[in-house]
């Protein structure tokens, strides 16, 4: 039964995927944050997006809130076909980026970094300018419950986003470590909840969090570079890339995991409605 509804999923999609093509970036954009904020709710519950921002203590009007994290949801779904045009620089003039000499001079000193970030906006075009800064670069990704849609994803991020993609899990932390020795960066999200992590605090509530960046920062020596994308007048977006920060290797995997959950938080608190809290980050 499930394997029917992904393959009804997917035809449905892909037929959007289409029609997006045809209408156009900022159309597709907006016809999307349209979908999103309508029918999002039949497959997201606005309920579950709530209860996330009651356990955080986010200010604000909750309905709101949700209703445009459902709407922005659905941009990033209709802007996917339209990455390759960031890639190929047809859609240079809709993003702007901020703190770009720190990407050159990762480049131009061959350092290796961590950079860490979360589900904000169009996430995807994070590790595409690392990549397109020409520092080498391997993104980690977790694959989709729906394989039929999964094969098309992959197709694309290898092609438009980033070209080393490593699959989260077991196998994925051996290329994480071939890469590193390699001199290769990593870019990893670091805002979801993972079976296996440290509970550390997470807006004053403890959450079970990834502590693959802090190990890596350690045992490495790499820096640590915060990397986040604002959407602005809906179809425009702003790449915030922070000065790499030097870790104290002394500093315990806690210590570095719970201070890359305060980044994090800081990132979420500069628009709230444009992270994707549809994720049980609390869940036991």
């Amino acid at each position: 039964m499930k394997k029917f509804y992904h393959l009804i999923q997917f035809i449905i999609i892909y037929i959007l995927f289409i029609l997006f093509k045809i209408i156009g970036f900022k159309a597709s954009s907006n016809l999307g944050f349209f979908i999103g904020k309508n029918l999002g709710p039949i497959f997201r519950s606005k309920l579950s997006i709530i209860k996330n921002l009651k356990k955080a203590k986010i200010s604000g009007n909750y309905e709101n809130i949700a209703s445009n994290v459902l709407g922005n949801y659905g941009r990033i779904v209709a802007e996917y076909v339209h990455l390759k045009n960031f890639r190929n620089e047809k859609l240079k003039n809709y993003i702007s980026i901020e703190g770009a000499e720190h990407l050159t001079k990762i480049k131009n000193n061959k350092e290796k970094a961590i950079f860490i970030s979360g589900h904000f906006n169009n996430f995807e075009l994070m590790a595409m300018y690392i990549e397109k800064a020409g520092i080498d670069c391997a993104a980690i990704y977790r694959p989709l419950n729906n394989s039929y849609l999964n094969k098309v994803m992959e197709k694309i991020r290898k092609r438009d986003i980033c070209k080393n993609q490593i699959k989260k899990g077991r196998a994925g932390t051996r290329e994480i470590v071939k890469f590193l020795n390699q001199g290769t960066s990593i870019a990893l999200m670091v805002d979801q909840r993972v079976r296996e992590g440290e509970k550390v605090s997470f807006f004053n509530n403890l959450a079970t969090t990834t502590t693959i960046p802090a190990q890596l920062i350690k045992k490495y020596k790499c820096n640590l570079v915060p990397i986040y994308i604002e959407r602005k007048n809906k179809n425009f977006f702003t790449l915030y890339i922070s000065k790499p920060i030097e870790i104290n290797k002394n500093k315990s995997i806690s210590e570095i995991t719970l201070f890359i959950n305060k980044i994090l938080e800081k990132m979420i608190l500069k628009n709230t409605d444009q992270w994707i809290w549809t994720h049980d980050r609390w869940k036991e």
